[in-house]
């Protein structure tokens, strides 16, 4: 195994320093691998947080940027546009929703979930019937109203007061029974997987259950898959691995191949409360970025590449159970399909930084958690050698 070289110094950059970024400069890529600027090749077990799914330099990606680039980039949405249409269209086709918004990116794409939800429930109930349950171990974004439903008190201390009206209740039936009123909760939101929360499936009977609850006391229920969605578990969506549907669900990472987008699926109910004017975007479902993310979620629904996701997972499950006998490093596995998470004894930063210096990138879920993220093209033999990778850092 070639051990990297170290990465060429960069000058102080003036970028707000935000992000501990690792070492090196990464310019290029092919398939799950990425290169440095030194010419390091790493197998890339992030995905760039989820959202390279189909790895790098694929070739149709690079068609359809191309032809993208060759219309229009952008006309705002006071004027119609046919790629924006038919992803749309095409969303629906493939899911529960009636009707599609368009955004910039994950955290929008709650927010705007949050905003109709308020605005059916208020329809219903009044202003009383306002508040937002998040479960704990959530994570929604940063945003204020998505910060509040973030179960990560060091990311919300330093920006109190939060947007009002969201709480996070315990992950089990009785509390959420206790706080799901129907006269002043307007939605429950959960991630099917939790994957910063440290890669947590959500079990089966509580989403079924959830769901039922939901209903009768008519709460919108909003599905979260921004990053367990379009394709991570083997499934389209999440959701259709345990047959329980929102009525919102919120996307984006994979959704443009890259490019920013998020996006909100919702029922006609949902939608029919929503009057012009109520919520809005500059940016979001305009041309470009919507007629790239209709190759990509072409690509990402692909029922071979789903099934492949599926059975590499049951494999996946296997291989890390296994590694975690022989090298005694690793607490506990959850996960499915290509997201993954290992609890270590030792701080996951220094499993992290053992395994880019043997090439293999990886990214936490928490303080002692690495997260796994392969590209979902990722085949057999590439994720064998990130595994190989792995048990040289954990041990």
């Amino acid at each position: 195994m070639t051990i990297m070289t170290s990465p060429t110094a960069s000058a102080t950059s003036s970028l707000l320093p935000l992000y501990k970024r690792a070492p090196m400069e990464l310019v290029r890529g092919e398939g799950v691998t990425l290169i440095d600027a030194d010419g390091n090749t790493y197998l890339d077990f992030t995905s760039g947080i989820g959202v390279n799914a189909l790895g790098y330099a694929d070739p149709g990606l690079r068609d359809a940027l191309h032809q993208a680039a060759d219309g229009l980039v952008h006309v705002s949405n006071l004027f119609r546009s046919a790629s924006g249409e038919d992803l749309a269209d095409r969303l629906v086709a493939l899911s529960f929703a009636d009707k599609v918004f368009f955004c910039n990116s994950g955290a929008e794409a709650n927010e705007g979930a949050f905003k109709f939800a308020r605005r059916w429930a208020r329809a219903l109930g009044g202003p009383a019937k306002h508040e937002i349950i998040a479960l704990r171990g959530a994570f929604h974004g940063r945003l204020f109203a998505s910060l509040a439903a973030t179960d990560r008190p060091a990311y919300r201390a330093p920006f109190r007061p939060l947007a009002g009206g969201v709480t996070i209740a315990e992950r089990s039936l009785t509390d959420l029974d206790a706080v799901l009123n129907s006269e002043t909760t307007a939605a429950l939101i959960l991630e099917p997987v939790q994957a910063e929360g440290g890669v947590r499936v959500l079990d089966t009977h509580l989403l079924k259950e959830l769901r039922a609850m939901t209903c009768e006391r008519r709460i919108a229920l909003i599905f979260d898959e921004i990053q367990c969605g379009l394709g991570r578990t083997g499934h389209l969506f999440a959701h259709e691995r345990v047959d329980v549907y929102p009525d919102i669900l919120t996307l984006a990472k994979p959704l443009a191949g890259g490019l920013p987008m998020g996006a909100v699926l919702m029922s006609d109910d949902i939608a029919a409360s929503m009057q012009p004017g109520d919520h809005g975007t500059t940016f979001g479902g305009g041309p470009f970025v919507a007629r790239v993310a209709l190759y990509a979620l072409e690509r990402l629904s692909d029922p071979a590449l789903l099934k492949e996701v599926r059975e590499n997972g049951f494999w996946l499950r296997l291989r890390l159970q296994q590694l975690a006998e022989r090298t005694g490093r690793v607490r506990a596995i959850r996960g499915i399909g290509y997201i993954w998470g290992l609890d270590v004894y030792e701080p996951a930063a220094d499993v992290i930084a053992r395994a880019r210096d043997v090439g293999l990138l990886l990214v936490s879920a928490g303080e002692h958690t690495i997260r796994l993220l392969p590209p979902l093209v990722a085949s057999r033999d590439d994720l064998d050698a990130g595994l190989q990778r792995l048990e040289l850092a954990l041990g």
